[in-house]
């Protein structure tokens, strides 16, 4: 047997690159490592300086697999059962959503909101529609004194996030509702700041997302209706009924609704806006707004 016949490291990641790109990835060579790291249990910087080790059989019977399910287009966060989000790793299922970058911003807005009156003040909390709980388990983390209420209308998706709030160690400081919005969130309960990555997608606009996205991934926690707006209209009347006097509401969008959620907020008197939140492409993320004093 020549080398060229060995199935390598190096010829694994780059046979199964132009695999995985003729059958549409779009980010072939990053799938291929991740999932190779992963039935082979290290860590993808690992590979690069094994590319002459021979994986296992057992290893490269679990790397077949993965990647016939990655051709058919499910996720490979879904496939390996976890993502990155705020340098911290996440479990995730098909009952979340993936994390993705762009909902960074909303936890960078808070965490700057929070920090100019005081990182360390006893702040009250609350997600609505927290998935996996990335944002209410790094709000608990990075606001060591806050105490975070957790909402999701999916209990599957509850029990993602209570198993992320155990790994991270901050299980203690967060109380999980299931709740469709704020509906289900005691009454004595008020809060400092809201935030949220509410379902935004119009109908439209979903039946041009990904198909990795419109296949796997939860349709409830994407779409809103058919103007995208539908969960925004509910949120932002619900979010001023319980932040104090001076709290916050962050909540993220997408940038073709943004003139229409900017505008929901501003018809409701007990806002005011403050500046949108623009991601890396200069493109409108996030909105923000602080319940007034008095009316």
């Amino acid at each position: 047997m020549t080398q060229a016949d060995v199935w390598t490291v190096g010829r694994l990641l780059n046979w199964t690159t132009e695999y995985l790109r003729r059958h549409g990835s779009e980010n072939p060579r990053l799938d291929a490592e991740v999932l190779l790291a992963f039935a082979r249990g290290c860590q993808r910087i690992d590979l690069y300086t094994r590319f002459d080790d021979i994986p296992s059989e057992e290893e490269r019977a679990r790397f077949r697999e993965m990647i016939k399910r990655r051709a058919e287009g499910v996720p490979v966060a879904y496939l390996v059962g976890e993502r990155e989000f705020f340098s911290l790793k996440f479990r995730v299922t098909p009952d979340v959503l993936i994390p993705r970058p762009e909902t960074e911003f909303v936890m960078v807005t808070l965490l700057e909101w929070a920090r100019k009156q005081g990182a360390d003040r006893p702040w009250l909390i609350c997600d609505v529609g927290t998935g996996s709980g990335i944002l209410a388990i790094c709000a608990a983390k990075h606001l060591p004194h806050a105490r975070v209420t957790a909402l999701d209308i999916s209990s599957a998706a509850l029990e993602v996030a209570r198993e992320n709030a155990e790994r991270h160690g901050v299980a203690d400081r967060i109380e999980f509702y299931e709740s469709d919005l704020l509906a289900n969130v005691p009454n004595e309960l008020q809060f400092d700041f809201i935030v949220s990555n509410p379902p935004y997608v119009s109908e439209a606009e979903y039946e041009q997302l990904a198909p990795d996205v419109r296949k796997y991934e939860p349709y409830r926690a994407l779409v809103a209706g058919p103007q995208g707006t539908e969960i925004i209209q509910r949120l932002v009347p619900q979010a001023a009924d319980k932040l104090v006097p001076g709290g916050g509401l962050i909540f993220e969008i997408s940038p073709m609704i943004h003139d229409a959620a900017r505008q929901i907020v501003a018809d409701d008197p007990r806002f005011e806006l403050r500046p949108t939140v623009r991601d890396l492409a200069r493109l409108p993320r996030v909105i923000q707004a602080r319940r007034r004093e008095t009316m």
